[in-house]
């Protein structure tokens, strides 16, 4: 059965070298991965290269709830693209294309089925506003 698929995209006020680094350093992931202001990501780990993993912790910040999102990276084109599996199988594809002195991200993921398609998009749209807005906040 094909899964579903969901795509989020923005454009940052930030040159994509700059974009890079923030969507891939650890130091910068903890301030942005998260959906809404009661979530945080206290911990992150990444090995940015094809078979190697990364994780991030995303935690409520009440502690009543937490997960950690992971996966394995399939394929990387420095960037420009990254293509990955999360660790319940599903595939996400990520594009950056620089536009001047602007990036535009296009992120296309597989849906899981226990939220609704709406609300995987509301909560990955929300991830990447948080992205942006600290992108260009630097």
């Amino acid at each position: 059965m094909t899964k579903e698929k969901i795509t989020v995209e923005t454009n940052v006020k930030s040159p994509i070298d700059i974009v890079w680094e923030i969507w891939t350093k650890p130091q910068h992931i903890v301030k942005w991965n998260f959906a809404s202001p009661d979530w945080h990501t206290p911990q992150s780990e990444n090995d940015l290269q094809i078979g190697g993993k990364f994780s991030a912790r995303m935690e409520a910040k009440d502690g009543s709830f937490g997960f950690d999102f992971w996966g394995i990276y399939d394929d990387i084109k420095d960037k420009h693209y990254i293509e990955y599996t999360m660790g319940d199988g599903r595939k996400a594809w990520i594009t950056f294309t620089a536009c001047g002195d602007e990036t535009k991200i296009i992120e296309i993921f597989e849906a899981e089925t226990e939220n609704t398609l709406e609300l995987q998009k509301m909560g990955w749209q929300a991830i990447l506003d948080n992205f942006k807005n600290y992108t260009e906040s630097l």
